[in-house]
């Protein structure tokens, strides 16, 4: 199985896929680090104390940005010119990233084209998936903020909480990835069948996690501006693009295991003439039939009997 999940996520051309997510997620970061700037110089206006304790937070550690905070305590402030464009730029991101999920994962499940919601509903979609989202993120940064605070109580029972808060958070993400999964796909599919990928997806989840606290606090916030900058910027794309391939990657094992894409031919992917089995026909079909545009569209896929498994081979 983790064979054929391999082999259909370079047929999906996942990697492409991950790589259009990655797009729009990083054109959305800056619009939304102006609006944080911009909101925490509403909220902190007037609040000296409030302002140092941003100087003193982990933006200061931040090439660049920490340096300008620091020196130049009054750029903290409100904007509305810097507020319409965030929003803007933060809206066309989002729908961006909707968008994109949308396409890798209706290509993922073979949905033909017809069969997938028209422009305004899927972008409806894709606001229903910021919404969805942002709520989760919220949820989860309350209960890191939970586990921060339990480092004042008693060890053993700070260990339990920080444990159960741990295992509360890992349940929130799955349950993020199957509503996304559900939401993006213009398919019925049965919840049973979008577990296995939310489960690794959460997993995965949290592994990038790890990495990117690991590469912010050991290389982003000890060099140099120049080098700083270029740090951040490249950082933030592999983790995004690690991010949107685990995801990627849990939907195609959602799809191989519901659609019993396995076992597949070794070396199918490398040569042509070779025997395919039954689980490679059935894939071979859906490239196939995804292409669809129209429902009057018909569409048959024959296989040479000479060159496949004498089992049953599918036809549409």
């Amino acid at each position: 199985m983790p064979l054929a999940v391999v082999y259909k996520y370079a047929d999906d051309q996942g990697g492409f896929l991950a790589a259009l997510i990655t797009y729009y997620a990083f054109l959305s970061l800056f619009p939304a680090l102006l609006l944080l700037v911009t909101a925490l110089g509403y909220v902190l206006a007037g609040n000296p104390s409030a302002q140092q304790n941003v100087l003193d937070s982990a933006l200061s550690q931040f090439p660049v940005i920490g340096t300008q905070l620091e020196h130049n305590l009054s750029s903290l402030q409100g904007n509305t010119t810097a507020i319409v464009i965030g929003v803007l730029g933060l809206l066309y991101g989002v729908l961006g990233i909707g968008q994109a999920t949308q396409l890798a994962f209706n290509r993922v499940w073979a949905v033909p084209r017809n069969e997938r919601p028209n422009p305004l509903r899927s972008r409806l979609r894709s606001l229903l998936l910021v919404i969805v989202i942002g709520t989760g993120l919220l949820v989860t940064t309350a209960l890191t903020s939970l586990g921060s605070a339990t480092g004042r109580l008693d060890s053993h029972v700070s260990g339990l909480l920080r444990s159960a808060l741990l295992v509360a958070s890992m349940l929130v993400t799955v349950a993020l990835f199957a509503l996304a999964f559900r939401l993006l796909t213009a398919r019925e599919v049965p919840a049973r069948d979008l577990l296995p990928g939310a489960l690794l997806g959460a997993l995965g989840w949290q592994v990038i996690q790890a990495l990117g606290t690991t590469y912010v606090s050991r290389v982003v916030s000890r060099s140099s501006d120049i080098y700083g900058v270029f740090g951040i910027v490249l950082g933030l794309l592999a983790w995004i693009y690690l991010s949107a391939t685990v995801t990627v990657l849990a939907a195609e094992l959602n799809v191989v295991r519901a659609c019993r894409l396995w076992p597949r031919s070794l070396m199918a992917p490398f040569a042509d003439g070779l025997p395919l089995t039954p689980a490679d026909e059935r894939a071979y079909v859906s490239y196939v039939t995804v292409r669809r545009l129209k429902s009057a569209e018909q569409i048959e896929v024959r296989f040479d009997p000479a060159r496949s498994t004498p089992r049953q081979r599918p036809r549409q």
